[in-house]
């Protein structure tokens, strides 16, 4: 991208160069992977000069300290007729010393400051700049100016006999097509707190963002930019950007002592203006790399980081105030999952904006979970490669854009989870990997940083400052962007060392187990810290593994000696295997499969569960949902209308992958998102797919409405066995319990809610189930074979009166009708 050219009216911290300024940023490939930047052009080496030292009016005595930057001024006025021109002052060399100049010129100067800018000096104040490409430099200060020396190679110096450093001064710079008059970056103190260093050292800084970065600001009376950055193994750091044409020569950073954190604040550098940081490795080697905290970046396959200030008005207070009145494990959670570039292909974030929450609240889901949205280069990996872990992706609009899409779902009631990967980085080397030269957020082994099985990066869990890049960027996203919950992928290879290796390509922990006692760490205060500073926010662990206590309290010890890790909900991966490995099967074989339908209830309550059908099980060769399912195409959606009916009625919250609401038959592809033409009016079979909509919508009409369906998800006494072991007819019956003392909430008045699944393509009349004898009648409030469903409607539409007829371990019994491929949910009257 080519900086658009500065006018010489623009008041800019960089030059006009002589040449066709370098291109702004490499472009990624298909890969993910990118180019190095193009090389800057580099300033030709000048002369040093022997001009003649300007005569002043009078010579002040040198005596004075540092001056720092005061609110801009204008350039010195110049002479009228009333009174005679001020005087220049006389000036003298003040050269900067030889191995300053070989050090600034390469970038490894550590404290640029201490040789550039404005110094007490005896005989003055010495004024020292480096201004590449530039044809003079003066000092404009309290009336008076006075032009530098030109030193060659860029730098300009002079010393001018002022008692003090000028409180505000300015650098006047001609090029050889513009001048400018501009604030001196060098004469500014730090602005980085000592308080943000030693919370950066220690690690525990929770609003990192707001230290490390590009932040706006207004320093000392000067408007800008601070840019920071963590490269503790960085000889030198310097700021490239459209600002300076991609040059950084003039724009050195300081270290701030032990740190490892580079600072420079650079005035007039404003929203929207693109940068990097270009490293010198200490190798001596050059890279220009993204801000590892940017939160906004170009559009892949650009990869510069951009200048961003939040001007979003929030208007979900009234959301966020209610959001943690109730548990999430003690409240309806339905949640539909999406991925957001695909969805409605096309659309910006202000665009679904305006139809995503009103699909999503038509359809009665509590939740949307959006696959990751932050920054990630190539689009094939949905976001499961970041790249801007404090940057949303840039294809669809600007952060505040994203913002905007949060805020409108909302106000339409609908909460907003969003897939967070912390397991893994891409290798893209204008990105996080060797950022500084050497591993940093990667793992210093190339054992422990290589993951097996995606070609990727792990981070190294054991460093402090890399687990506060981590937690502090889950709080960001809770925090800044409002979200309700952060799905946390690929826990299970975080936790093992012995991920996807083999013997003999691990290392055991210091107890001589596999367990990665870092990332358990890492979890435990990622957990603590973002229930403590965002309460009513959930973390959910895609974790597929039997790790003891995922969701236990993390100062609870297991018995394997772990605390828990303190997450709020867990996938259960088990569930979804055994479930959908049941339903693809041909009805007369289920019998012999029909424990994988019941097994879940063993370990049900060993965790908060929630029961995905995700993204994973409908690409990749493994079908769609309605194409897992035997038989034919009537069949077919039976089977999945009645796995939908039990699904819901399980034990545990619900998440639905986009598409699968309206039997989608082909898989999902990113490339062109679900086949929104099923649901034309003028497709034949558009009665069929809106048929499994609409009975989706009244899964989570009923579901929302009966406390019975989630107020005990995680309770024993909310669920019961009526018939587990029907096999030969591929039944499966049980009750689920409201909460008792329940005021107010649904389903508080006790009453149970009878599931009954049929997984058979025939119809069962008067098949008996022992219920519960305290109630006159049952009515049946839910049948997945409804005609508007798109089934046999075969239903059992009055009210069912208990027989004394003893079944299933009780003293009464119902006699129904099943129906082919269905569930049927009942209460009482």
């Amino acid at each position: 991208m080519t900086p658009r050219p500065r006018k010489p009216s623009d008041e800019a911290a960089a030059p006009t160069p002589p040449a066709t300024p370098a291109a702004s940023a490499g472009k990624s490939t298909a890969s993910g992977k990118s180019p190095k930047a193009a090389k800057a052009a580099k300033p030709a080496k000048s002369t040093k000069s022997a001009k003649p030292a300007r005569k002043a009016a009078a010579k002040a005595p040198a005596k004075g300290g540092r001056g720092t930057a005061a609110p801009r001024t204008a350039p010195a006025p110049g002479p009228t007729a009333e009174e005679p021109p001020a005087p220049e002052p006389a000036v003298t060399e003040s050269p900067v010393a030889e191995g300053d100049r070989i050090r600034l010129l390469s970038g490894t100067h550590h404290d640029p400051h201490s040789v550039l800018g404005a110094h007490s000096v005896p005989g003055g104040t010495a004024f020292r700049a480096l201004r590449p490409y530039a044809k003079a430099v003066a000092v404009v200060a309290d009336g008076l100016r006075a032009d530098l020396r030109d030193d060659g190679d860029g730098f300009f110096s002079a010393v001018l006999p002022l008692r003090t450093v000028p409180e505000d001064y300015r650098l006047h710079v001609t090029y050889e097509e513009a001048e400018l008059e501009i604030h001196d970056a060098y004469s500014f103190l730090p602005s980085l707190g000592e308080l943000d260093l030693h919370l950066i050292g220690e690690g525990r800084h929770e609003r990192l963002w707001e230290a490390l970065g590009a932040r706006l600001m207004t320093h000392r009376g000067a408007t800008g930019t601070r840019f920071t950055v963590w490269a503790p193994n960085a000889q030198g750091v310097r700021i490239v950007g459209g600002f300076n044409f991609w040059d950084g020569t003039a724009f050195p950073m300081r270290s701030l002592g032990g740190s490892g954190v580079w600072e420079l604040f650079v005035p007039s550098v404003g929203e929207g203006e693109l940068y990097k940081f270009e490293i010198i490795r200490p190798d001596g080697s050059t890279t220009q790399r993204a801000d590892p905290l940017a939160r906004h970046t170009e559009a892949p396959p650009a990869n510069s980081s951009v200048v961003h200030e939040s001007h979003h008005e929030w208007h979900d207070a009234e959301w966020l105030a209610r959001r943690a009145d109730v548990p999430v494990h003690e409240a309806p959670f339905s949640v539909y999952e999406v991925h957001l570039a695909s969805w409605r292909p096309g659309l910006t974030y202000r665009q679904l904006a305006e139809q995503l929450p009103a699909y999503v609240a038509d359809l009665g889901f509590t939740h949307v979970e959006l696959m990751p949205v932050a920054e990630h280069p190539f689009g094939g990996s949905w976001g499961y490669q970041v790249t801007g872990f404090y940057a949303p992706t840039a294809r669809l609009g600007t952060p505040d854009d994203f913002k905007f899409l949060v805020d409108a779902l909302h106000r339409a009631g609908i909460g907003v989870l969003m897939d967070w990967v912390p397991a893994h980085f891409p290798r893209d080397d204008w990105a996080l990997a060797e950022f500084d030269g050497r591993p940093l957020y990667e793992h210093e082994d190339p054992a422990r940083s290589a993951h097996p099985d995606w070609g990727t990066l792990e981070f190294d869990y054991g460093r402090k400052e890399v687990r506060n890049f981590l937690v502090a960027n889950a709080s960001y996203w809770c925090e800044e962007f409002h979200i309700d919950g952060l799905r946390v992928d690929a826990v299970a290879s975080m936790l093992y060392l012995d991920y996807s290796r083999e013997d003999g390509e691990w290392t055991p922990n210091a107890h001589g187990g596999r367990e990665n006692l870092d990332a358990v760490a890492f979890l435990q205060e990622m957990n603590a810290t973002v229930y403590r500073r965002s309460p009513g926010v959930v973390t959910i662990a895609e974790e597929s593994t039997a790790w003891d206590g995922v969701t236990r309290a993390t100062h609870h010890q297991g018995p394997g000696g772990f605390g828990g890790l303190g997450f709020g909900l867990k996938w259960n991966m088990g569930w979804m295997h055994d479930s959908l490995d049941y339903v693809a099967k041909e009805p007369v074989h289920r019998k012999y499969h029909h424990n994988e339908m019941t097994f879940s209830m063993v370990y049900a309550y060993s965790e908060n569960y929630v029961l995905p059908i995700s993204h994973d099980e409908v690409v990749h060769g493994k079908r769609s949902l309605v194409s897992k399912m035997p038989g034919d195409w009537w069949q077919q959606r039976a089977n999945q209308r009645a796995y939908l009916g039990f699904m819901w009625a399980h034990p545990g919250k619900q998440l639905l992958f986009m598409g699968q609401e309206f039997a989608q038959g082909a898989e999902w592809s990113e490339g062109h998102g679900p086949d929104w033409w099923l649901l034309d009016p003028a497709y034949g079979a558009e009665p069929d797919h809106r048929g499994v909509r609409d009975l989706v919508r009244e899964l989570n009409t009923v579901y929302r409405r009966e406390g019975a369906l989630w107020q005990r998800d995680t309770d024993p006494g909310g669920f019961a066995w009526v018939d587990g072991d029907a096999a030969e007819d591929n039944v499966f019956a049980f009750l689920r319990y409201p909460a008792e003392n329940a005021a107010n909430t649904p389903g508080a008045d006790g009453r149970p809610l009878l599931a009954v699944s049929h997984f058979s393509p025939v119809v069962r009349h008067g098949y008996r189930l022992g219920v519960p004898d305290e109630f006159a009648g049952w009515q049946e409030i839910l049948n997945t074979d409804e005609a508007r469903y798109g089934g046999g409607d075969v239903t059992n539409p009055d009210p069912l009166k208990p027989e004394p007829v003893a079944s299933h371990g009780r003293p009464a019994s119902l006699r129904l009708t099943l129906p082919p491929l269905a569930t049927v949910w009942l209460r009482p009257v």
